[in-house]
């Protein structure tokens, strides 16, 4: 016979038998063909190649070296990466291997027992390696000089979710080097890197002349607020005293991007640089009349967006009076 204290006795019977399960499952562990939840390390560790969290460096030892800001990226159990995260571009390591055909090139992909293999290779570091290969492929470099294979290893996933490895690729190069000669003219093409532009370099080699001759602003990374030099403010102040008398005139904002990206998104990245900066200067005086935003996006580059320095130098808004 059903009572009304009927249900809460279940209740208590079911909690008695949950709690005697986590008891000895979870706690003495003496429950058979229990999976353990992996726990991954703090750090990823890499080769010498690698420099971690804080950015990555592709060496030939000697000959070439690349430093990188950022690094790889890859989707927990997913193959395909996001060179978005790298902070430049793979670009002269590209050069390099085509100024000199004989070296070759072993792309390494890592990959981590945590994940899932739902790709057709025989595991998921292989596939994210012949994905870089394919790329490189795609940028000319023959396939006969470029290997791949995979390599297991306990790697940490960034995110609080635990879905995003930073990280995954390494390279190794080998074969024959470059003969050296003390012949410019028929000296290996070794490409030479220098320390990439930073943007407050950027921003005080701009000159100010006259507010009719654009100066361009430059943005320290994922902050809002332009670098402000005394050319700068040399300009605004000429430009907020001139167009005060001459109210038919305009300041005009115009965004750029580098080429790294979807074309739509540079464009509205574009914008809403130029739109930052519109709302900062209407405090100066300026109406917000004699303001006028433009966007360009990717389309007027100044400088080569194959490059870190060249990169920087695209991502800048320009302002001029018209």
């Amino acid at each position: 016979m059903l009572t009304n204290k009927t249900p809460w006795i279940i209740l208590l019977v079911l909690w008695m038998i949950g709690s005697t399960w986590w008891h000895v499952c979870k706690i003495k562990q003496l429950c058979g063909n229990v999976t353990q939840p992996v726990v991954a390390p703090n750090d990823i560790s890499f080769d010498s190649t690698s420099s971690g969290a804080g950015g990555y460096s592709i060496a030939d030892g000697d000959l070439f070296r690349l430093d990188l800001p950022g690094n790889f990226s890859f989707a927990k159990s997913g193959a395909n990466a996001n060179m978005n995260t790298l902070g430049g571009s793979l670009g002269t390591m590209i050069a390099y291997l085509k100024a000199n055909p004989g070296r070759s090139l072993e792309i390494v992909g890592y990959y981590s027992s945590a994940e899932a293999n739902t790709t057709p290779f025989p595991n998921l570091g292989l596939a994210r390696a012949e994905g870089i290969r394919q790329y490189l492929v795609q940028q000319g470099i023959p396939a006969a000089s470029l290997t791949t294979k995979g390599v297991a290893k306990d790697l940490s996933f960034r995110t609080a979710q635990g879905d995003s490895l930073y990280g995954g690729i390494d390279f190794a190069f080998s074969g024959a080097e470059p003969a050296m000669s003390t012949d410019t003219a028929t000296a290996p093409a070794v490409v030479k890197l220098t320390e990439p532009t930073t943007e407050k370099a950027l921003a005080e080699a701009e000159k100010f002349t006259s507010v009719f001759k654009p100066i361009d602003l430059y943005f320290p990374l994922a902050q809002a607020n332009y670098l402000q030099t005394d050319e700068t403010k040399k300009f605004f102040a000429e430009a907020v005293a001139y167009l005060s008398s001459h109210k038919d005139k305009k300041l005009v904002l115009t965004g750029h991007t580098d080429s790294s990206g979807p074309d739509a998104v540079n464009m509205q990245l574009s914008r809403d640089r130029a739109n930052d900066v519109k709302n900062k200067l209407r405090k100066t005086g300026i109406e917000a009349s004699q303001i006028e935003v433009r966007a360009k996006g990717e389309t007027e580059p100044k400088a080569d967006n194959s490059t870190i320095s060249g990169r920087k130098a695209n991502r800048r808004v320009s302002v001029v009076v018209e």
